[in-house]
């Protein structure tokens, strides 16, 4: 009997502890930027400078949340999102980020926009245990929990997103030759490293060329140039928005008919394909987690019908195409499911182990079969991606989901 009270106690213990640590029962817990009634989150986006096309993304987390507000926000608090510009400058990143740490005092940054601009804050909101939460970047640095176990990333890593790339040219084109344009930083080189290591032993012979970019470049028709010289029937286009659309466009004017192929983040048919030209982009590939807007099969489904309403609503109608509004209206869907799962337990600490052990299915958006999971070890969200081809006015799903991993 004894033995059996024994166990009984910790039982209630454990249990008790459990509901404590996710603020459902017991004490209310509060960090910095939390309180009785407000939450207070920050971001940075780049409404200005080189990567703007990015910029609804951050608008659209901004006005998710003036709208949840409306309804009685998130366990009776509001969510007020302090979202500012960083015009895709590291310097600009760090000063903006400082000063929502100190003096907007938020309890988490969430879905900042960008590699370099990440990286520069990266080692500044770990040291102050700041949650660095759903970075919008794939870089494989993001999967570090043993030393920054305070930052996590939202979009799939970008090595495993060239994994497939590599894998889907090592079936249909094996004996092509594959000219590369990255940006000169750690996106670029992410994408690249994982392209390599997904041809294996054929890189040194499919590889024709590599030839990176700076963020700070006019343009890069040149390096189209060079590429087409190689002979290179296929293309892998590892750039931000602006230049992913040039790039397109030029091939296109030069009568150069690779494969091509465009990284995820850069795909979006509203920033990249259409000042591209329709005709340029004809045949374009990339990686996809989310439903495209465009797509009819997706035009009854109840969580496609929200999104759109939702853009009409903030006066965003003429970018519902975009991917980067999805990302943003996806990324505030997560927070908002972080933080009513947080409860009362508004520390830093709990909003970081909640991003640390996720398992999100049905998440608005989302393709079929795509579950986003993280775990204490892992803390990559996705492992698989499906890809689709350009044709006519909209991307078809050709194949997926498909392992990165």
């Amino acid at each position: 009997m004894k033995k059996i009270l024994t166990a009984a106690m910790c039982l209630a213990l454990g249990l008790s502890a459990a509901h404590a640590s996710d603020g459902k029962a017991g004490e209310k817990k509060y960090g910095p930027g939390a309180s009785d009634t407000e939450i207070r989150i920050g971001n940075v986006a780049p409404y200005s400078g080189p990567a703007s096309a990015y910029s609804v993304r951050g608008s659209a987390i901004v006005e998710y949340f003036r709208q949840l507000n409306e309804k009685g926000g998130i366990n009776g608090r509001k969510v007020t999102v302090i979202s500012l510009d960083d015009a895709y400058s590291p310097p600009k990143a760090v000063e903006q980020t400082r000063k929502l740490v100190e003096n907007e005092n938020v309890l988490a940054v969430y879905g900042s926009v960008g590699t370099p601009s990440n990286s520069a804050v990266h080692k500044y909101l770990n040291a102050r245990q700041v949650p660095q939460l759903l970075v919008a970047t794939g870089a494989s640095k993001w999967n570090d929990p043993k030393n920054y176990p305070w930052t996590t990333a939202m979009l799939p890593l970008y090595d495993m997103e060239a994994k497939i790339y590599a894998n889907y040219v090592l079936r249909r084109r094996p004996d092509g030759k594959v000219a590369i344009l990255y940006q000169n930083d750690d996106f670029g080189k992410d994408f690249v490293r994982g392209f390599r290591e997904g041809l294996g032993d054929r890189a040194r012979s499919m590889i024709a060329i590599e030839l990176p970019y700076e963020i700070t470049s006019a343009t890069v028709d040149a390096e189209v140039v060079r590429m087409k010289a190689t002979g290179a029937d296929i293309l892998f286009i590892v750039a931000t928005p602006k230049f992913a659309a040039q790039v397109i466009k030029r091939t296109h004017e030069l009568g150069w008919k690779p494969l091509q192929m465009v990284v995820s983040v850069s795909a979006s048919i509203g920033s990249v394909l259409k000042p591209a030209g329709l005709d340029a982009s004809q045949g374009v590939i990339t990686a996809v987690a989310l439903k495209e807007p465009d797509d009819p099969q997706w035009a009854d489904s109840e969580d496609m019908k929200a999104y759109k309403a939702f853009m009409k609503s903030i006066g965003q109608e003429g970018m519902i195409d975009d991917s980067n509004a999805v990302q943003g209206y996806v990324a505030a869907v997560l927070l908002e499911r972080i933080l009513r799962r947080a409860g009362d337990n508004l520390t830093r600490e709990n909003i970081r182990d909640i991003a640390a052990n996720m398992h999100e299915e049905n998440v608005p958006m989302m393709l079929p079969g795509i579950v986003l999971r993280t775990t204490p070890d892992d803390y990559s969200l996705f492992d698989a991606l499906y890809l689709q081809r350009f044709e006519g006015d909209r991307y078809v799903l050709i194949e997926g989901p498909v392992s990165g991993k």
